[in-house]
């Protein structure tokens, strides 16, 4: 019992000491010889929410078999079967990372040992810091991993600003009568303190459009964990998928796990890996959608390579109604990882003049940075960056002047 609750822990449920004595108190309840019984019982203790069932029930189909592997000899004697490939239960790869050895098998130790070195560490970094720049295309699954429990804890801060609501502050310019006359209540009007409130302050909305079309998908699994944690950890954050068509995911992505979040946006989208139509789209979230979520001055990123395929022009128009309804316009892009970016594609060239800021979106440093630009800058422009922020201010120019 001790190993399968450190096996489900180890799969992401929060369980301690205490829950493997309540699953022990339970089975002490229980005929466990009856199967049904021994997995409800264990199911009642073990289970706190319901996106831990599908967990919980592969793990407890995987364990239960042989929890100690002591039938490991008699399998090595049964005939081998090659069955077809089947799609992976959910929970199946967080179950199976989790497993006990699993982390054990590593790379066989070299034959002679290595000779003792004594490193001093004083001026090195750690292992994240050469993580974080690391294109997500070159990563292996191992860094993927860890750039995604890095991208988790990502702190995305959006700069407060002013709103048009009124909040009790000691030191505002205008008077609360409504308290004034409330306090004045207590002392029977002997004594009337003045109450103060201001203009109360918060983040504005957040706006995510996410291309997923097959030019950004290789990008598209970490920048949707990007967007799950966005979505958990924050309010007024909603986030669209698009690729030939445009598909609202904010409720989708508001699940706590990510695995089934993900799996969820997988079922209900259905033109990933497809092509661009950047126009169309943006013309569905113009005349759709930006009424909704882009009140109270919203910042938009717009994620994608402007790599257009819809052959209607128009895109020009599009990026310029959205850049009117939206606080700011920011364009993530991670074509600008290479150094000697251009902008020559029709797409690049129509969306550049209607953006506040274009970054790049390649890596952990590029996510790091966006955020404390986000967190420092509220004013609608920005000034202009070096390298591609140059040629985005030259080719707006000359459009202007032209």
């Amino acid at each position: 019992m001790l190993h399968f609750v450190r096996v489900l822990r180890g799969a992401g449920l929060a369980l301690g000491p205490k829950s493997a004595l309540d699953a022990l108190a339970a089975l002490s309840a229980v005929d466990i010889l009856r199967r049904d019984e021994f997995y409800w019982a264990l199911h009642a203790t073990l289970v706190h929410r319901h996106d831990e069932h599908e967990v919980f029930d592969h793990a407890f189909r995987m364990f239960w078999r042989d929890p100690f592997s002591a039938n490991q000899a008699l399998d090595l004697l049964l005939p081998k079967t090659t069955l077809p490939p089947r799609k992976p239960a959910p929970g199946a790869r967080r179950v199976a990372d989790a497993w006990p050895g699993r982390a054990a098998a590593s790379p066989p130790a070299p034959r002679e040992p290595p000779p003792h070195v004594e490193i001093d560490a004083a001026f090195s970094y750690a292992p994240d810091e050469r993580l974080r720049t690391r294109d997500f295309e070159q990563m292996s699954a191992h860094e993927l991993r860890r750039a995604k429990r890095l991208v988790e804890k990502l702190d995305l801060g959006l700069r407060k600003v002013q709103t048009r609501r009124l909040e009790p502050h000691p030191r505002g310019r205008r008077v609360d009568l409504r308290r004034t006359m409330q306090g004045s209540l207590r002392t029977l009007g002997d004594s009337v303190p003045l109450e103060h409130r201001r203009p109360a302050r918060r983040p504005p909305p957040l706006v995510v459009l996410c291309d997923i079309s097959g030019s950004m998908s290789r990008y598209t699994e970490m920048l949707l964990h990007f967007l799950h944690a966005l979505t958990s950890r924050r309010e007024r954050v909603s986030s669209f998928l698009f690729a030939t068509r445009l598909s609202n995911v904010t409720r989708t992505l508001k699940q706590r796990d990510a695995d089934l979040a993900l799996r969820a946006c997988g079922q209900k989208v259905s033109d990933w890996a497809g092509g661009t139509r950047l126009r169309q789209c943006l013309h569905d979230f113009n005349r759709w959608w930006s009424r909704r979520v882009l009140s109270q001055g919203a910042v938009v990123l717009l994620i994608t390579d402007g790599l257009d395929r819809d052959p209607t022009p128009g895109l020009g128009a599009e990026a310029e109604r959205l850049h009117r309804s939206c606080r700011r316009l920011i364009w993530l892009n991670p074509l600008l990882r290479y150094e000697k970016f251009e902008p020559r594609a029709q797409g690049v060239r129509a969306l550049l003049p209607h953006v506040d800021e274009m970054r790049p979106v390649h890596n952990l440093s590029s996510l790091e940075a966006l955020a404390r630009a986000l967190g420092q800058g509220g004013q609608k422009r920005l000034p202009r960056q070096g390298g591609a922020g140059d040629a985005r201010g030259e080719l707006a120019h000359a459009l202007d002047h032209r």
